[in-house]
C-alpha cells in the first residue's frame, strides 16, 4: 500500500473511534418537563427527579392550558418533573389511551389522569394498581375506585346552581334544553344530571325539551341550531361546558335569536366572556382550573410520600355575570 494511502486509512480510524467514544459520552440524557397537543410525551430517559405524567382530556379549550398552568406551578414547588398532555379533542377516547399506555410505559411514579371514557381506560389503570402506580383524577377523573383521590369541581352542584341562575331568569316557567358535552365522562354525567335534577325537583313549571351531545363548537352550534328549529318555543339553553357553550351561542347569533333565548355556561374562556359582556349570554359557572392542576400534582407528590390525601379534594365553583366578572374574587378564576 502506498505510504500516503496507509496514513490516510490511519487518521480515518483514529477520527472514526474518537466519534465512537464522544457518541457514547453523550448518550446520558435527562428528562425534562414538556408539554404535548395531541402527541405522546417525551421517551423515557434518565432523572433523578420523581416523574408524573399529567394525562387530560383535551387541549383545544383555554381551560385545560389553564389546568396545566397549574400543574406546572405544583411542579415547580415540589421539584418533580411532568409532562403535560391530552388529545387534540375530547372525542379521541382512543388517542388517550394510547397516551395512557405510553406514560405507563415510562413506569412513572404516579399518574394523574382525566378520563374521557372510565370503562375504556380500566384495563390500564388495573395494570398501574398491579404496578403500585398510584393514579390521580382530576377534572373528571375515573369513575373507579382505582384513584387515590380526584381533585375535582363538585360538578352537580355546580350545574344545580345554573339550572336555579336558569330557572330565575326565565320566569320559573317554560322550555329549556341541554347541550352537553359528551355522555362518558364524570364531567359530561354529572353536569347532566346535576342540571336536570335541579330542574326536576324544584321546578314543575319548566320543562326539559331536548339534551343533546357534543363538546366541539362546530358540532355544538348545528345541534343547537337543531333545538331551535324542533322546539320554536325554546326560552333557555344550558351548554355544559367551554366548547359547548360557545356553539350555542353561535347558533343564537347566526340564528339571529340575541336576546330572545337565555344562554347559561359553564367554565370561562374569551368568547364565553365576551358573550356574557355582550349580554348574549347570561352567565356561566367557573370551576378554577389552576387549582385542579396544581391539586392534580400535588397529591400525586403525596401519594408517592406515603402521605394521606382525602379521597376528593373539592376545588371549588362560582357564578359570574356582568355584574361581577371584572369583581377580584371572580377574575382571579377566569381564563382567556
Amino acid at each position: 500500500m502506498h505510504k500516503r494511502t496507509k496514513k490516510f486509512a490511519v487518521i480515518s480510524s483514529v477520527i472514526l473511534l474518537s466519534a465512537i467514544v464522544l457518541s457514547a459520552c453523550g448518550s446520558t440524557t435527562t428528562k425534562t418537563a414538556t408539554s404535548t397537543a395531541g402527541a405522546s410525551a417525551t421517551t423515557a430517559v434518565k432523572s433523578d427527579k420523581i416523574y408524573i405524567p399529567v394525562i387530560s382530556k383535551g387541549f383545544q379549550h383555554q381551560f385545560w392550558q389553564a389546568v396545566k398552568q397549574g400543574a406546572e406551578k405544583a411542579a415547580k414547588e415540589f421539584n418533580v418533573e411532568i409532562t403535560f398532555e391530552g388529545p387534540e379533542t375530547e372525542t379521541q377516547v382512543d388517542k388517550q389511551i394510547e397516551m395512557l399506555q405510553a406514560a405507563l410505559g415510562k413506569k412513572p411514579q404516579a399518574i394523574a389522569f382525566a378520563a374521557l371514557d372510565s370503562k375504556a381506560a380500566t384495563p390500564l389503570l388495573e395494570k398501574a394498581k398491579a404496578s403500585k402506580i398510584p393514579i390521580i383524577g382530576f377534572d373528571s377523573g375515573v369513575d373507579s375506585d382505582i384513584p387515590i383521590t380526584t381533585a375535582a369541581t363538585d360538578n352537580k352542584a355546580a350545574a344545580a346552581l345554573a339550572a336555579d341562575k336558569m330557572a330565575a331568569l326565565i320566569g320559573n316557567e317554560g322550555e329549556i334544553a341541554l347541550v352537553v358535552h359528551d355522555q362518558t365522562s364524570r364531567t359530561g354525567v354529572d353536569r347532566r344530571d346535576g342540571f336536570t335534577n335541579e330542574i326536576k325537583s324544584k321546578f314543575p313549571n319548566i320543562k326539559i325539551v331536548d339534551t343533546q351531545y357534543g363538546g366541539d363548537p362546530l358540532k355544538a352550534t348545528d345541534l343547537a341550531k337543531a333545538i331551535f328549529q324542533a322546539h320554536p318555543n325554546i326560552k333557555g339553553i344550558f351548554g355544559s361546558n367551554e366548547g359547548a357553550a360557545i356553539g350555542v351561542i353561535n347558533a343564537i347569533t347566526e340564528s339571529k335569536k340575541d336576546g330572545k333565548i337565555v344562554v347559561i355556561g359553564f367554565d370561562s374562556g374569551k368568547q364565553q366572556m365576551d358573550a356574557i359582556k355582550s349580554g348574549k349570554m347570561a352567565g356561566a359557572v367557573t370551576q378554577d382550573p389552576i387549582g385542579i392542576g396544581y391539586w392534580s400534582v400535588k397529591a400525586a407528590v403525596q401519594a408517592i410520600k406515603g402521605e394521606t390525601v382525602p379521597k376528593n379534594i373539592d376545588t371549588g365553583f362560582h357564578w359570574y355575570d356582568k355584574t361581577n366578572i371584572d369583581s377580584p374574587d371572580i377574575k382571579a378564576l377566569l381564563y382567556e
